[in-house]
């Protein structure tokens, strides 16, 4: 039997945000080892559907395999969530009930050695989530002037040792091995001072820039807006306080009338909301889960659900074989029956 080590986290907060019902779309943007994904497909059984994607070719490779039981009612896309509503037009998957985001790395990337995301054994300054990108971990640190590598460690890693660290970089490149260049930084910084290791927030900079994570979940947020029918569910799973604060913002910016300056007696900006929060607060881990999955403890969960304004409705028509699915003159989505043949997977364009 195959075993999958990564933990999916908050997983039943994560189907309850959701909303999962029979007979609904869904969209897992951040495929993993595919427990969310399965999951919801569960959940969703009988006619439901979900699209997978993963920027990781070996990750669709895994959880193709999990999955497989599923049929064709799930569709698994290795390609980057940045182009989200490229992928869902190409596909002509839209208006879905939820869209998922599960942020940050999973155990199964921590744990692979080669992809070089953790210090703890040696390995390639790689930091990349897809082998076709070009930009490397190493390539930042071998090539960046004090200036830049200084300024993305403080701005990706919150590090307020970032100068010192950039320096020490500077001095002793080129690198080539998580392992040297961790140790250059604890001791740039004067050794460990706690639990945490001196090199994490530089670690998670360097990763963050390579992939371009926050930028590209900006983006995303966006796009899975206007892929929501009325009433369908975002849910949004982050790990560090920069991620958290893009999707509250958001969330919070959506949710909202008019977003015009303070300094305006009057609105002119015409904005309407087209999001409602479901939980004010951040919803976090249980302690029994932290207990469990250690690795969940800086997980924060936050849910929208969609508001569509009358007027906006919009008709769709699947590829898909017996799924017909609508959005009515108040935007409510509803959906046919889907086939079950076998998983399908496709590559990023």
């Amino acid at each position: 039997m195959t075993e999958y080590p990564h933990i999916p986290v908050m997983l039943e907060e994560s189907i309850q945000g959701l909303g999962v019902i029979p007979g609904g779309r869904y969209v897992d943007c951040t495929l993993g080892a595919g427990g969310h994904s399965e999951a919801i497909l569960e959940h969703s059984y009988p006619g439901g559907q979900l699209l997978s994607i993963d920027a990781d070719p070996k990750a669709i490779a895994l959880a193709a395999e999990r999955l497989k039981c599923f049929g064709s009612s799930v569709l698994l896309v290795n390609d980057n969530f940045a182009n989200l509503k490229d992928i869902c037009q190409r596909y002509e998957y839209m208006p879905v009930h939820g869209i998922l985001f599960d942020l940050g790395l999973s155990s199964m990337q921590l744990d692979r050695e080669e992809s070089g995301f953790s210090f703890q054994t040696e390995a390639p300054l790689d930091m990349r989530f897809s082998p076709g990108q070009e930009l490397s971990a190493a390539d930042i640190v071998n090539t960046y002037d004090l200036a830049g590598l200084s300024d993305l460690i403080w701005k990706y890693g919150e590090e307020p040792f970032s100068r010192r660290i950039a320096r020490a970089i500077l001095e002793k490149r080129p690198f080539k091995t998580t392992t040297e260049l961790a140790s250059v930084i604890e001791k740039a910084v004067g050794g460990r001072h706690g639990r945490i290791h001196p090199a994490t927030r530089t670690f998670q900079a360097l990763r963050i820039a390579v992939n371009e994570e926050l930028s590209h979940l900006e983006s995303a947020l966006a796009q899975a807006q206007s892929l929501l029918g009325h009433g369908g569910r975002l849910v949004v799973i982050s790990y560090h306080s920069l991620e958290d604060r893009i999707v509250k913002q958001y969330f919070q910016k959506e949710a909202k009338g008019c977003i015009c300056p303070d300094d305006i007696p009057q609105c002119v900006c015409n904005h309407k909301p087209s999001l409602r929060l479901i939980n004010r607060r951040v919803i976090t881990p249980s302690d029994e889960e932290i207990s469990r999955n250690p690795r969940s403890r800086s997980a924060k969960m936050r849910v929208a659900e969609r508001i569509i304004q009358p007027g906006e409705g919009r008709f769709f028509h699947s590829r898909a074989k017996g799924l017909v699915n609508h959005v009515s003159e108040t935007g409510s989505v509803r959906y046919g029956q889907a086939k079950h043949k076998g998983v399908v997977q496709r590559g990023g364009s």
